[in-house]
Order: C-alpha cells, then sequence, then structure tokens
C-alpha cells in the first residue's frame, strides 16, 4: 500500500467507486491484445492511451493553472510530425526515433517558451484567440510544406524491425494473440503512458503544482504572496508541451503515418476539452476515466444503434431516430447529460459521494 501511495503521489482516488472504475480501466488496457480480440478493439485501446496522455497534459493547463489554450494540438502534431519526417530522412530505427523525438521537444519548447513569454500576459479570451491563431497557422504550415511534411497525404513511414507487425517472437500464438512487433508496440504505449500519467500527478501533487492551483484558484493573491505569475504559468505551458509532444510521437508510432487531420484538427482541440470536462477538471483522474468513456464512445455508438435500428426497423419513427449515420446526434445528447449531471465531472461527482454525509 505504501509503494502505490507513493506511485499515485499520495493522490489517492478517495473513492472506492472511482478506485474500482480506475482499475478496470488500466486492466482492461493492459490485458486488450488478449481480451478484446481484433484490429479495431487495439486500435481502439492504442488511441485510448494516447489521448489519456494528451487530455492529462492539457489538464495541467485548464484544470490546475487556468489557462486556456487553443494550441495544445499543435505541440501533439509536432511531436507526431517530429517521428514522421526523421523516419522517411533516416534509416528506420530507434536512432531515427529518437532523432525525430529530441527535434520535435526542442521545437516544442521553443514554441511554448515564446507563447509563454509573449502571451499569458494576456488575459483570458484574448489568450485563447492568440493560441487558436497560432495553431490554425501551424496547421496551414503543414499541410503547405509537401517536401518535409506531405502535405495534405501526410507521411507513411516504417518502423524499427522489432515493432513492424512482419517481426515473430514466437512461432505459436500466445493465449490466441500472435507474439510479434505490433504487440511489442502497443506494450510500448502503455508503459510509456503508466509513466508520463505517474509523472503527471507526481507534478500536480508537488509544491510546484500547488502554486499552480493557487494561480487557478486566485491569481492576485498568489502574485501579492510573492509568486511571479508570468513565470509559473510558462513553465506549466512548457511542461503541458512536453507531454502533449510525447503523446503526438505515441500515436505516429503506432499509426507509422501522420497528417494534418491525424494530429493536428481542431476536432481533437474539441475532443480535448470535452474529455477534461466529462472526466473532471482538476484531476489527472478524469483524464483517464473520460478518454476511456470518449473514444468507447466514438468507436463503438454507431456500431450499438445499427444493432438498435436493426431491431426496431418496422417502427417507423424509432428506426429513423436511432439510425447509425445520426451517431453523432446521440453522442452531443449523451455528453450534454454529462455534463448536466456531473458539474465537476465524473471524478469530481464521485469524490463529492464519499466526502458527503
Amino acid at each position: 500500500m505504501t509503494v502505490l501511495r507513493s506511485l499515485l503521489s499520495h493522490d489517492l482516488p478517495r473513492s472506492r467507486v472511482l478506485a474500482a472504475l480506475l482499475l478496470v480501466t488500466v486492466l482492461a488496457l493492459a490485458l486488450a491484445p488478449f481480451v478484446f480480440p481484433g484490429t479495431k478493439a487495439l486500435n481502439v485501446a492504442a488511441k485510448i492511451l494516447v489521448f489519456i496522455v494528451l487530455v492529462a497534459s492539457y489538464d495541467l493547463l485548464l484544470g490546475y493553472t487556468g489557462i486556456v489554450s487553443f494550441a495544445h494540438t499543435m505541440f501533439f502534431g509536432i511531436g507526431a510530425y517530429g517521428v514522421a519526417i526523421a523516419s522517411t530522412r533516416m534509416e528506420p530505427g530507434f536512432a531515427a526515433l529518437a532523432a525525430g523525438i529530441g527535434g520535435a521537444l526542442v521545437l516544442s519548447l521553443l514554441l511554448a517558451l515564446v507563447i509563454g513569454l509573449f502571451s499569458l500576459r494576456v488575459k483570458a479570451i484574448f489568450f485563447a484567440m492568440i493560441t487558436l491563431a497560432v495553431a490554425a497557422a501551424f496547421q496551414g504550415l503543414a499541410s503547405q510544406l509537401s517536401d518535409f511534411t506531405g502535405g495534405e497525404d501526410g507521411l507513411n513511414f516504417r518502423l524499427p524491425a522489432l515493432l513492424s507487425p512482419s517481426t515473430e517472437f514466437l512461432e505459436e500464438p500466445l493465449l490466441g494473440v500472435s507474439v510479434d512487433g505490433r504487440l511489442l508496440s502497443y506494450y510500448l504505449l502503455f508503459v510509456v503512458a503508466a509513466v508520463l500519467v505517474l509523472a503527471l500527478l507526481r507534478i500536480v501533487n508537488s509544491p510546484f503544482g500547488r502554486v499552480l492551483q493557487a494561480i487557478r484558484d486566485n491569481d492576485f493573491r498568489a502574485e501579492a504572496i510573492g509568486y511571479r505569475l508570468v513565470t509559473y504559468r510558462t513553465l506549466s505551458t512548457l511542461l503541458a508541451a512536453v507531454f502533449a509532444t510525447l503523446a503526438g510521437a505515441l500515436l505516429a508510432i503506432w499509426l507509422r503515418y501522420n497528417g494534418p487531420d491525424t494530429s493536428l484538427s481542431f476536432e481533437i482541440m474539441l475532443d480535448i476539452l470535452l474529455i477534461v470536462v466529462i472526466g473532471g477538471m482538476g484531476t489527472i483522474y478524469g483524464a483517464v476515466l473520460g478518454s476511456a468513456l470518449f473514444v468507447l464512445a466514438q468507436s463503438y455508438l454507431q456500431d450499438l444503434m445499427r444493432i438498435g435500428g436493426a431491431a426496431v426497423a418496422d417502427v417507423p419513427v424509432l428506426s429513423q431516430l436511432i439510425a447509425p449515420e445520426r451517431w453523432l446526434l446521440w453522442l452531443g445528447v449523451l455528453f450534454v447529460l454529462a455534463v448536466y449531471h456531473f458539474p465537476t465531472g465524473l471524478v469530481g461527482r464521485l469524490r463529492q459521494r464519499r466526502s458527503g454525509p
């Protein structure tokens, strides 16, 4: 128990239901290749892992520091493009991955520093608009520099031999699953995502994290007692950019492809905002549960509606309402209901129930 407390930076779930949901989510992701066979299920699990890191990094900005930024997908895209460009211009191998990730981190840190120093002095909506303009400009740049980024078509690339689906480590399947490079890639994502989430927990529960929360709650009071707002907000932006860049690198490694719509789309930014609100702002655990719920709903709601539509095909109005092509409508309804019933997010509501009478 002491080891678990230390790993979680003494930030325990504080709710039996929340602890059970987190345990089920982690176990499902850890055993996904064996429990949920099939290419689609594995792709969904990998996407959940990537979004957990991406959303948690954004929550460091929004939930813990109170910064509304629309440029987060820019750092996500830089990480993905770093891996893609290095892997296409160098011999496929871990050296190319290291060079791509290293170069992406340097670029992300420089851009985050510029945004932090020149824009964080601007208040609320004005800063959000600046970051939106920067993100839009970067997406346009990625689409136009076709010699480097592949333009609208993006870049396909090869991974190191160990991570290639054609590499098989065992002649016979293990529990019905081929032990190959694809399986190794998945568990690489799982381990890296787990390490990054634990690192974020350590950051937000450190004295530095407490200062960020003080700035979020009352920036005037935090500055009055001696904390330099620009310094802490800039450091928060830099850290969030690093984790978002690493999340983008994980996405590129899994897909072996990257393009503007894959990692730089504004729809991804909207998804991140939804997940933060649904899971609960100001809690890393909200990123875990919110990402799992959102990606599962996004991936399987249409399939469920197709089954339901077939069952009520003879009912005139109902069959039209639950037609598979209307899955986005019902996805929106589900999220409106979730926000209405869980105004502090899923994690916030569960913790309130635990601390209630």
